[in-house]
């Protein structure tokens, strides 16, 4: 059996009414099967599973055989040390974790039928493709009015209406300083997704304070992230960092949190905790001056750092800026301001990712970041989960075949 079709089951969630445990005996809930990562690292990240009544969250690995755990060398790097569980087909052998540490083993329980399983790989083999996961592709190929501008407008805001409960989770995490979530947000977003998780650790493990402390000098700021990352390679960045690691009584991150497979130069961690860290140096009352202005030009100019194109500035306002100006406007009760906020959406470019090019396959016309973001809340929330009842389109398309078959 090839591994993408393990992939596949756990992923469509195809063992569900099927009994699981681990090698030794343990039962196994699995709660959520966690997002699929298609960088360098576990195949699995923020899962959630139940060992004997006992909740793990962390990544999942999936292998045809426990000893292929040894063949990819997963025993000798620290990045698989979080495995809260091995998914296998066949469990040939204990395996082990960088520390020495027995990693749990499930040999997947699911439907075992030859026919079944040959019509999964052919569906496995397309599981690539996002198109594959818009159930209604082909009815909006043939009518694209189908997705209406009002139901695209309603995805927006949900889009920040889940963004704003982030911040709150933040705001939260900080005692409501709204500086501080800012700070940690930014960090998240300089991740560009491959790395976010990371960032958003080494932003929580380096406070903010510290690095005010040290806000004028940028060769300090940069050894202080640099070496809370574990990524400090020159030896003077290293020797500041160890000052000022004992300084502030800090904890250095495992560098081998961080992803670097397939990824351009430009978006290499260590750039872009270089460029966090100039950005930090030249911004003082960064929230104060994010939340006085509604001008894109004047947004864009504080985000202006060496090495970081237009591209990336944008994501920045769409993902951060924009948000915490539409989350403060709410905390006003400043509904008004927050409908100004959304607005500014439309006037950033459009993004331009696999989903948002596959939508526009469907026909869908693609015009700002308005468009995209809405595209990219429906996709994510509706059509990878299947909930084509709770989508306008879905049931639009229901209610047609209703009326048909009567």
């Amino acid at each position: 059996m090839p591994e993408i079709v393990l992939h596949y089951i756990w992923e469509k969630c195809l063992w569900a009414g099927y009994e699981q445990r681990t090698t030794d005996g343990k039962s196994v809930e699995i709660v959520s099967v966690g997002e699929h990562n298609r960088d360098a690292g576990p195949d699995y990240s923020h899962a959630r599973v139940r060992i004997d009544g006992k909740e793990w969250v962390g990544n999942i690995e999936i292998h045809v055989c426990s000893s292929d755990w040894i063949k990819h060398r997963h025993q000798l790097d620290k990045a698989y040390d979080n495995i809260i569980l091995h998914v296998v087909r066949t469990a040939d052998k204990p395996i082990y974790n960088s520390k020495g540490e027995l990693v749990p083993q499930c040999e997947l329980n699911y439907p075992s039928d030859k026919d079944y399983l040959s019509a999964l790989f052919e569906s496995a083999q397309k599981m690539d493709s996002a198109i594959a996961r818009i159930g209604c592709a082909e009815q909006l190929l043939h009518d694209p009015r189908l997705l209406t501008e009002g139901w695209r407008k309603t995805l927006l805001r949900k889009r920040l209406e889940c963004k704003r409960a982030s911040i709150t989770r933040l705001l939260e995490i900080t005692k409501g300083s709204w500086e501080h979530a800012l700070y940690i947000s930014m960090a998240r977003n300089f991740g560009f997704h491959t790395n976010s998780v990371p960032f958003e650790e080494l932003a929580i493990n380096t406070p903010l304070s510290c690095l005010q402390k040290h806000r004028n000098s940028l060769f300090q700021l940069t050894a202080l992230l640099l070496g809370q990352a574990g990524l400090v390679q020159e030896p003077e960045l290293q020797k500041e960092y160890d000052f000022l690691r004992v300084k502030f009584g800090l904890t250095p991150l495992e560098g081998s949190i961080w992803k670097h497979a397939r990824l351009r130069p430009q978006n290499s961690p260590e750039l872009r905790i270089r460029q966090f860290a100039q950005l930090i140096h030249q911004s003082e009352n960064l929230l104060s001056k994010i939340l006085d202005t509604d001008d894109l030009k004047e947004l864009e100019v504080l985000f202006a750092v060496p090495q970081m194109g237009k591209s990336s500035v944008d994501i920045l306002l769409i993902n951060t800026v924009i948000p915490y100006k539409y989350a403060y406007a709410l905390h006003q009760n400043n509904p008004v301001k927050a409908e100004q906020v959304l607005r500014l959406m439309e006037k950033i470019p459009a993004e331009n990712n696999t989903i948002v090019r596959q939508w526009r396959v469907l026909g869908q016309e693609v015009k700002n970041a308005a468009d995209t973001q809405a595209l990219l809340h429906l996709y994510q929330n509706y059509c990878q989960h299947h909930e084509c009842i709770n989508c306008e389109v879905g049931y639009k398309i229901f209610e047609n075949q209703q009326l048909t078959l009567f």
